[in-house]
């Protein structure tokens, strides 16, 4: 496995999980700078930071550090994109990203961001792409010097709440397979709450006609009606989080709801009284095997369920759902993908089984060719063979 002295910042020397080969999906490029980059860029840019120095500053960017407060979290990416600003700073962002992933464990990885996001200096939204692949082989690279091997992709997000999602869509089209299959998808992000899919449907469509590959994000800040609109209006491939497709499950003919879902089925079967029904929606998505792209650490921070001992991921295994283990955004939520399994396993209890299918969901999950899949699932395999004999 590759490792570089000093990176990642999340490591512990007994990370039990580390070696395990993992497939990250759902990982935000500008939710995962390094502090230290943050402040070399920020200071090139003249952006001013809260902090300057890096442990402090990645404290309040995982909300360790209360002050300076913040009314959204989306106002830290707000800070993290006004760095991003030029192509060296792209490409450098990028290829520290996939280091840090290669530490991680993480033989194939999708990194996601916004392009509109990323154009306040001018620079046209395809120089974006292009800087981002360019970071992408080049972080692929220098793992594969050290020894290591990882693929690394990009998927173009449209905002919900902006109107630039089929230009986004569009852009996604032109640049699909390009720089070596650099571009592998699309992703519709931001606020769900007040800005439905249904707005975004041209960009859907577009992607849909022309074969292009495409996740949302649903099912996070919002309830089960919002995976509806993902699968049954815009029909996305997987859904970025989906955790409260579980409030389309009923316990004992009432409704779930995602913050007190586990106490009450816990609850409902010590009573020995414990009838859960799927809805529609969440039939419909487990019975195609929809894949759900979870982030237990991020969702806990961010507020969707009261700390990691009430997230759903292990009942949604358990009823069939087709999960996936995510870390949505390393700095801002500071964690790893490494550390996503150490806290599931000491939570939920989960070891090599219930990882291994986990990371064989991903492998089918991920916006590659059939062939790649083929050859990824063998390198899965074959490390997890390795990891058990350890």
């Amino acid at each position: 496995m590759f490792t570089r002295a000093g990176f990642p910042r999340w490591a512990r020397t007994d990370e039990p999980w580390r070696d395990f080969p993992k497939i990250s999906l759902h990982d935000h490029l500008d939710g995962s700078l390094r502090p230290e980059t943050l402040i070399e860029l920020a200071d090139a840019a003249g952006v001013v930071l809260p902090y300057d120095d890096p442990e402090t500053l990645a404290g309040w960017f995982a909300g360790e550090v209360a002050e300076p407060r913040v009314t959204h979290w989306d106002e830290k990416f707000g800070l993290t994109t006004a760095v991003m600003q030029s192509e060296e700073a792209i490409a450098r962002v990028a290829r520290e990203w996939v280091i840090e992933a290669a530490a991680d464990g993480i033989l194939y990885a999708e990194t996601r961001w916004a392009p509109e996001k990323h154009i306040l200096g001018g620079l046209p939204m395809r120089v974006a792409v292009e800087a981002v692949a360019a970071g992408l082989r080049e972080g692929e690279a220098e793992v594969a010097a050290a020894g290591g091997g990882i693929r690394a992709r990009q998927l173009l997000c449209g905002m919900r709440s902006s109107t630039l999602s089929f230009e986004i869509a569009r852009l996604t089209v032109e640049t699909y397979g390009e720089w070596g299959g650099s571009v592998a998808g699309y992703d519709i992000a931001g606020p769900e709450d007040g800005f439905p899919v249904r707005e975004h449907l041209d960009a859907t469509t577009l992607l849909h006609r022309e074969g292009v590959p495409f996740t949302i994000h649903a099912g996070e800040a919002d309830g089960a009606h919002s995976v509806w609109e993902t699968v049954h209006l815009a029909h996305a491939l997987r859904i970025g989080h989906g955790v409260r497709i579980i409030e389309d499950v009923t316990l004992n003919g009432r409704p779930l709801a995602v913050r007190t879902v586990l106490r009450d089925v816990a609850a409902a079967r010590a009573a020995g009284q414990a009838r859960i029904a799927l809805g529609r929606t969440a039939q419909w998505v487990l019975d195609r095997r929809i894949p759900l792209e979870v982030c237990v650490g991020s969702n806990s921070d961010g507020g969707v369920v009261d700390g990691i001992e009430n997230h759903p991921i292990d009942l949604l295994r358990e009823l069939g759902f087709t999960v996936t283990v995510n870390p949505d955004n390393r700095l801002i939520s500071r964690l790893s993908l490494t550390s996503e399994f150490r806290s599931i396993e000491e939570q939920f209890g989960w070891g090599v089984e219930e990882f291994a299918a986990a990371e064989s969901a991903a492998v089918e999950a991920s916006f590659l060719s059939g062939a790649e899949k083929t050859a990824l699932a063998a390198r899965v395999r074959a490390g997890i063979e390795t990891f058990s004999a350890a």
